[in-house]
């Protein structure tokens, strides 16, 4: 692995993720929850979750736990927890300081609703004990940080007005909050999406008012679409959960989070587990411009991740998925999934959608069959339903290039089942049915004989082999199917 000569090593990290439990884990914050457990794992520091929930309306616990779960399935720990909403003596007591100094105001005006500059003509009256307090802006440099991602950023502070940093006493605001939270836990480095890059200004302000340290800095790129517009939460997915119910896998996903904005050393490498990354992670590495989210390159990276799989661990992941289609059910209650999927284990027993009982080994062979076919884990639920169901499909599917006669087909289905009624079940092996098949399927057309064949089987255009299928089905389910589409095929002929 390359090394990087000059990279700076930092001690005593702590950085911290604080998401607002107001809406589902997406993959923005994701991606900021991932760069700063990089970086703190990197460099021997903590890395701590913060909820900053002192919206009392709009944070919910349902939003709180998908967070918790959404971290946890892709492998980011935390070191230490907390609540804003736990703590607000420790903010009334900060605010009072800033009272009793002068650096705050009362204000009977709204919280601010546009980028307008607030200035309050009652910042300078006597005390009032109505309004939010506002933050009384009297800087008249131009105030300068050092971000490890940008360089130098300056502000006018004119720009700023008087910023609003609590509604009352227990009620805090993000501006406020966040700048005293950031002190009492240590924060030496603050990395967060740039759509932040505006509040840093105040919150040194904040900061500088109540005599705090300041904390590095480093503002990470958005997530772009392709169109370089701001990525939507409907094209990243409302929630990382929802990559997991896609049938993404969680190591593939932070691989590729990881490369929206970041570059490894040898920035040819796409394929970095999350050892790898800890490893090589640099905040200078990251890149100032949007990065793109390219559903494409996750879809690629997801079908590496899963071909690296043994064939009984993508079983095991398969199936949440084919559970979810309804395409089997366990025969045990109380079904527990496999650890990427949300961390359990799976039964061996199952009974499949037709009524059929079929134990893991059989969706092994599945797994085997399909892996190459692929790139989402719930592909299998389109690609591999009829292992588990009887295919449904129309008539005309049954002829080779649509130009077979009906009356041929349904000969060619009577030559195959009869030898396949022959065969023991024992000989029911991909490469004893091709040496039974091929010579007659030689004789007859290959395509007129295998594609009527595999369509009846799997009901699908696109397919594996039909040895393939017929050797996973068994002998009963094969002839039983054949038969079924030569009974549809007499019934059609009858109506005609």
């Amino acid at each position: 692995m390359m090394t990087e000569p000059n990279s700076l090593h930092f001690e005593n990290v702590r950085v911290r993720i604080a998401p607002s439990p107001s809406g589902f884990l997406h993959i923005g914050t994701a991606r900021t929850a991932l760069f700063n457990w990089l970086f703190a794992k990197k460099h021997n520091g903590s890395f701590i979750l913060r909820f900053e929930d002192t919206d009392r309306e709009r944070s919910k616990k349902e939003f709180e736990y998908n967070i918790r779960e959404g971290l946890e399935w892709l492998g980011i720990t935390w070191d230490e927890e907390y609540r804003q909403s736990e703590r607000p003596a420790v903010y009334q007591t900060y605010l009072e300081k800033l009272l009793s100094g002068g650096w705050i105001y009362r204000c009977p005006h709204r919280i601010e609703q546009s980028n307008t500059p607030h200035i309050c003509p009652f910042r300078d009256q006597d005390e009032t004990e109505e309004g939010i307090f506002r933050f009384k802006n009297n800087e008249k440099k131009t105030i300068t940080f050092n971000d490890m991602v940008r360089g130098a950023v300056s502000f006018n502070p004119k720009d700023l007005g008087d910023f609003s940093i609590a509604v009352d006493f227990s009620r805090p605001l993000f501006i406020f909050a966040g700048v005293v939270d950031d002190k009492e836990m240590h924060i030496s480095h603050v990395i967060r999406g740039e759509d932040h890059l505006s509040n840093t200004p105040k919150q040194i302000l904040v900061g500088r008012a109540l005599g705090f340290p300041e904390p590095k800095w480093a503002h990470i790129p958005l997530i772009l679409e392709k169109n370089r517009s701001k990525l939507s939460k409907r094209d990243g997915a409302t929630s990382i959960l929802d990559y997991r119910e896609m049938g993404y896998l969680p190591n593939a996903l932070l691989n590729f989070m990881a490369l929206m904005g970041w570059h490894p050393l040898d920035d040819t490498k796409e394929i970095i587990s999350p050892k790898e990354l800890i490893a090589e992670f640099s905040v200078e590495r990251i890149q100032k411009g949007g990065a793109v989210f390219n559903i494409d390159k996750l879809n690629w990276m997801n079908k590496q991740y899963i071909n690296n799989l043994t064939d009984k661990e993508t079983a095991q992941l398969f199936i949440p998925h084919l559970m979810n289609a309804g395409l089997i059910k366990p025969e045990i209650k109380n079904i527990q999934f496999p650890a990427a999927y949300g961390g359990y284990t799976p039964t061996e027993t199952y009974v499949a959608k037709d009524g059929k009982s079929v134990r893991l080994d059989y969706i092994i062979q599945i797994a085997a069959l399909e892996k190459p076919r692929i790139e989402k884990l719930s592909d299998i639920t389109v690609f591999g339903d009829f292992f588990f169901c009887k295919p449904q499909y129309d008539l005309e599917l049954l002829s080779w290039k649509g130009v077979q006669p009906l009356e041929d087909i349904r000969r060619k289905l009577d030559i195959t089942i009869n030898l396949l009624d022959k065969l023991e079940n024992k000989n029911f092996t991909k490469n004893e049915l091709e040496g039974a098949l091929i010579p007659i399927a030689e004789k007859e057309g290959k395509g007129e004989l295998l594609w009527p064949l595999r369509a009846a089987l799997s009901g699908k255009k696109a397919s594996p082999g039909p040895f393939e299928i017929m050797e996973i089905l068994g002998k009963e389910t094969t002839i039983e199917r054949l038969k079924e589409a030569k009974k549809r095929l007499l019934e059609h002929v009858e109506k005609i």
